[in-house]
């Protein structure tokens, strides 16, 4: 445990100038006590690391000291080739740039680890679309991903529901969802961050300028808070269902699954036949009616009355279709 701690210290002193006792206390997630001990250890085991006193002070390694990859198990070899998406690489027309990395990172590797890429290959895959879709990257997107690593504005028209729009962004991050890619981006004004599909792009110009990024800026956070947001502003309509056993089992497949979970969870104590009634947020009554069918008979529709009187319709047609 501590010698994985000091390897991911020198490896934390030889991505930065210099860190404070409390920025390495932090990543290492121990006490800076402990970061003093760890560091007067690491000199006395021939790292030259050093410790600028004062209010300015940290530690910092002298000398341009590198260590090479050899503290490394295979186990943590074999994640750091899982670490990136071949497809989207690609896509965003970094391959050459991974496949070198990969190279490099393997000459670095231990002799006894440099099987680890073909290891981790052979033991996972990862095919981000969707069934049943066609995955086409966007012809834009290459032009984004490199104003997005060289922090640069560029002016991008894009398509909305109703006409296209010229905007100037600061492209911050890119977000791969389901096989479709999005753009998270502040706009300078009125200085907010908001999210675009690039695939409806239909130019993309960099104006020459870079931008300075906001350290604070958070891409998972800010991703996870916009698709929640998203989530919640399609969910406009209520239905009341009653659910058996399976049913319930069944309703976080059949519709959005964290809607369906915190209507569960609100639900009474089952009735005398062991159903549950449950208010669900759903997106409008049509898709209630695609979503809900697939359940069968182990939901039964209670409010509104014109989705009860479609699924009495449905199961009318269907009692004619096979015999009652």
């Amino acid at each position: 445990m501590r010698a994985a701690r000091l390897i991911k210290m020198v490896l934390l002193l030889q991505s930065r100038p210099s860190m404070t006792a409390a920025e390495l206390a932090r990543e290492l997630e121990v006490s800076e006590r402990t970061v003093t001990r760890d560091a007067q250890a690491l000199s006395e085991a021939g790292v030259p690391v050093y410790a600028d006193r004062g209010r300015a002070g940290g530690y910092r390694l002298i000398g341009g000291y590198r260590t090479r990859l050899t503290g490394l198990a295979r186990g943590e070899a074999e994640a750091l080739f899982l670490s990136g998406v071949p497809g989207a690489l690609r896509e965003m027309g970094l391959e050459d740039a991974a496949s070198a990395a990969r190279l490099k990172v393997s000459a670095a590797l231990l002799p006894s680890l440099r099987d680890a890429s073909r290891s981790a290959a052979q033991r996972f895959h990862l095919d981000a679309p969707n069934w049943f879709t066609e995955p086409k990257a966007p012809d834009l997107l290459p032009a984004v991903a490199d104003a997005v690593w060289d922090d640069r504005r560029i002016t991008a028209r894009y398509r909305g529901r109703e006409s296209e729009v010229e905007r100037e962004l600061e492209p911050y991050g890119l977000v791969l969802k389901a096989g479709v890619w999005y753009l998270c981006a502040r706009v300078p004004r009125p200085g907010s961050y908001r999210v675009y599909r690039i695939d409806r792009f239909t130019a993309v110009q960099p104006t020459g300028e870079r931008f300075t990024r906001d350290e604070e800026f958070d891409l998972p956070a800010f991703w996870d808070e916009q698709a929640e947001r998203f989530a919640r502003s399609i969910l406009r309509a209520e239905v009341v269902v009653r659910l058996s056993q399976a049913g319930a089992h069944g309703l976080p497949y059949a519709v959005d699954p964290v809607a369906a979970r915190e209507a569960l969870a609100a639900a009474d104590a089952p009735d005398e036949e062991g159903r549950v009634t449950v208010t669900l947020p759903v997106e409008s009554e049509e898709v209630a009616h695609a979503q809900l069918a697939g359940l069968g008979p182990d939901v039964e529709v209670l409010a509104p009355e014109n989705l009860r009187a479609r699924f009495a319709e449905d199961a009318r047609r269907l009692g004619r279709l096979y015999g009652t």
